[in-house]
C-alpha cells in the first residue's frame, strides 16, 4: 500500500535559501520511485507552489500542490484541482474594513494576482519572496472572480496590533472562518472547511491511502493540524515549540541540513 508524504515548503522542504539540497532530492526521489505520493502543503498561493516546484524540479508522478493552508488542491498530473474553497463572499469587504481600523495590511488572491488596497511596506516584505504580481484597488471584491482561497493580514513592527486584529476577525468569522499564524508577522485567513490537516484527509481519502500511511511535516502553526491529522505527525527540530509538542517525532537536523533525509528513506 503506498504512503504519501505532505511538506511544508519554507522553514521545512527548503533550505534558507528557498533550495531543496542534493540529499533531500534524493531521498524524495527514492520515496517516489517505490510508488508512494509526494505533496506539498504550504501557506502560499499555488502559483507561488508551481513556482518553488518548477525551480527545485520538483516533479514526481502522483503529485499534489496544497496550497493556501489546505484551501487548494491540485492535481500536478491531471493539471486541475482537485478540491477549492474560499473565504464568503460577504465577510472579505468586512475583513478588509476591520484591517483598515487596526492598522493592518492585508491582501488577498485572485487565479493570477495579488489583491491589495496599498502598496505599502507589508507587501514590499511579502514580495521579496512571493513575485506574484499585484493589483493596488480600494475595490478589492471588483477583483476577486470567485471566492478568495486566503486572505493575509501582515503586520511587521507590533504583534499586539495584529493579535487584536485577530480577536476581531474570530468575532466576525466564527465558525465560518479560521485565522492562525504562518510566522510570526503573517496572520492566515481562511474557510474552516480548509487547513492543512482537512487537506491531508481529503486527499487521503480521494487516493484510497489509509490514514496510517500518511506523513506530515513542518515547523509553524499553521502546521500543526496536519502533523496532528496524519499518521506520522514530523516536527523540524527548527520549528516553534507548539509544533513540537504536536509531533510524534523531532527530526535531528534542520531544515538547511537535511532534516527530511531520514524521515523520508524509513518510511519508503
Amino acid at each position: 500500500m503506498s504512503k504519501i508524504f505532505f511538506t511544508d515548503l519554507d522553514g521545512t522542504l527548503l533550505t534558507k535559501e528557498k533550495k531543496v539540497t542534493p540529499a533531500t532530492m534524493d531521498a524524495l526521489k527514492k520515496f517516489t520511485d517505490a510508488g508512494n505520493h509526494f505533496a506539498i502543503s504550504t501557506g502560499r498561493a499555488l502559483d507561488s507552489a508551481k513556482a518553488v516546484q518548477i525551480e527545485n524540479d520538483l516533479f514526481f508522478p502522483g503529485s499534489y500542490l496544497i496550497a493556501f493552508n489546505g484551501s487548494e488542491i491540485y492535481d500536478c498530473d491531471a493539471k486541475k484541482d482537485v478540491y477549492r474553497t474560499g473565504v464568503p463572499f460577504d465577510l472579505v469587504p468586512q475583513i478588509f474594513a476591520l484591517a483598515e481600523e487596526y492598522g493592518v495590511h492585508c491582501h488577498t488572491y485572485n487565479d493570477d494576482n495579488l489583491i491589495s488596497p496599498a502598496d505599502d511596506e507589508e507587501l514590499s516584505y511579502y514580495r521579496r519572496v512571493i513575485k506574484t504580481p499585484y493589483i493596488v484597488t480600494d475595490d478589492i471584491c471588483s477583483e476577486l472572480p470567485d471566492v478568495p482561497c486566503k486572505i493575509i493580514g501582515i503586520e511587521l513592527h507590533d504583534k499586539e496590533k495584529i493579535d487584536r486584529f485577530k480577536d476581531a476577525v474570530d468575532i466576525l468569522g466564527k465558525g465560518k472562518i479560521t485565522t492562525l499564524y504562518s510566522n510570526p508577522f503573517y496572520l492566515e485567513i481562511f474557510n474552516s472547511e480548509a487547513g492543512k490537516g482537512s487537506a491531508v484527509t481529503r486527499l487521503a481519502d480521494h487516493l484510497g491511502i489509509p490514514h496510517k500511511n500518511t506523513i506530515a511535516a513542518g515547523d509553524e502553526e499553521n502546521d500543526i493540524s496536519m502533523i496532528k491529522a496524519a499518521g506520522l505527525g514530523v516536527a523540524m527540530i527548527n520549528g516553534v515549540p507548539m509544533v513540537k509538542e504536536a509531533a510524534d517525532i523531532i527530526t535531528e537536523a534542520d531544515n538547511d541540513n537535511d532534516g527530511l533525509v531520514s524521515i523520508l528513506l524509513n518510511n519508503i
